[in-house]
């Protein structure tokens, strides 16, 4: 895996605010049926870290301030109501606060200036078209819900923008693509997505002319008497002509809640489909699957969460399996509405099938500033 490589793209919304539509954020201008405003997020954190390679039966500490799960953004947003139509639009810049440490860069002051949003939105009585760049649709959920969003969770050691949250032992990552979506209105609780994504491949260049990639995904939120529950199904195919590759997969969890203790269970399986980054078709048909189990209990201006995630993978042909896990723990403290700080410990471990490699143990304190 090329951490390099997967941290410079990772950036992810502020999930729950910037999931299907425009959020309020701080309203700029709203007369005459049109409107435009903007929202942001900022973090930082202080981590250390213990690694362990027990290969080679070594270990090594490191101390860094980084960025969490979440990057740093800004986002504008834009509404205008036109007879029958609400016609809207979204961008969204992410920013690295770690430009001092990308590897080659002779002026240190390369801030990854990233649109990870750009999409236009028409919504009436028949629901919404999206169409632009925006987070894909198979997995969102599963990452949409996990409890250390706002925290850190997998955090390699010497990569230099956002962590890895739990990409990598629990799900694949949704990540920006050009889409043409269509989202049904909610009825009794239920919303249905579909949309046709622009196709990826891992293989060489003259691998993109594969089909374009589907994906779907069934949601349904209710309140049953105080005792909130969510649950999604989501799925994803394509294929590669030139690899031959036909890649499918299926995305799934569910949420309930109520008097303060949440309980999250999700999980996906998938042939042909990057573990890294959902949107990518391999050039082989590489099978992955995993699942990620949270519970948390809200008290006051409080959360503590428990979190155990892990995702397998095994190669075409290949009788072994790999394992990345995550097991942590983190309490977040609301100062505020915008301002929360966060405490975190977690243990992530790798097995290559045969012996357990490595292991790293996170400690992360810090803060979040959105709104």
């Amino acid at each position: 895996m090329n951490n390099k490589k997967i941290l410079r793209s990772l950036p992810l919304a502020l999930a729950i605010m910037c999931s299907n539509s425009a959020m309020a954020g701080i309203s700029l201008y709203d007369e005459n049926g049109t409107s435009f405003s903007v929202d942001g997020h900022f973090n930082a954190f202080y981590t250390y870290q213990d690694s362990e390679d027990k290969v080679a039966d070594t270990s090594t500490t490191t101390s860094r301030v980084r960025m969490g799960f979440l990057p740093n953004y800004i986002g504008f947003n834009v509404a205008k109501e036109t007879g029958d139509l609400t016609l809207g639009g979204r961008s969204s810049f992410w920013v690295s606060i770690n430009d001092s440490n990308q590897d080659g860069d002779a002026t240190k002051t390369d801030s990854m200036i990233d649109v990870r949003q750009f999409y236009a939105t028409v919504d009436g009585d028949f629901g919404q078209v999206l169409f632009g760049k925006d987070f894909g649709i198979y997995g969102r959920s599963n990452i949409f819900n996990d409890e250390l969003l706002m925290g850190v969770g997998f955090a390699p050691a010497t990569t230099s923008n956002t962590t890895f949250g739990n990409i990598t032992t629990g799900y694949p990552y949704a990540n920006p693509t050009a889409q043409i979506t269509y989202r049904t209105p909610v009825t009794n609780g239920m919303q249905l997505a579909v949309g046709i994504l622009d196709p990826n491949t891992t293989g060489s260049a003259s691998d993109q002319s594969n089909s374009a990639r589907f994906e779907s995904e069934l949601t349904y939120s209710v309140d049953y008497d105080g005792v909130a529950v969510k649950a999604w199904v989501g799925g994803a195919l394509g294929d590669s002509n030139t690899a031959g590759v036909d890649a499918k997969g299926i995305s799934y969890g569910a949420q309930v809640a109520a008097a303060g203790f949440a309980l999250t269970a999700s999980g996906f399986n998938q042939e042909g489909i990057s573990s890294v980054f959902a949107s990518n078709t391999l050039a082989a048909s590489d099978e992955a699957d995993g699942y990620l189990v949270q519970g948390s209990y809200s008290f006051g201006a409080n959360k503590a969460v428990l979190s155990y995630g892990q995702t397998e993978n095994k190669a075409a042909g290949a009788s072994v399996t790999t394992q990345d896990s995550l097991t942590g723990a983190a309490l977040f403290h609301n100062v505020n509405d915008n301002l929360k700080l966060v405490a975190e410990y977690t243990i992530h471990e790798t097995d290559n099938g045969v012996i357990e490699t490595s292991q790293t143990d996170t400690f992360a304190v810090g803060a979040t500033l959105s709104w």
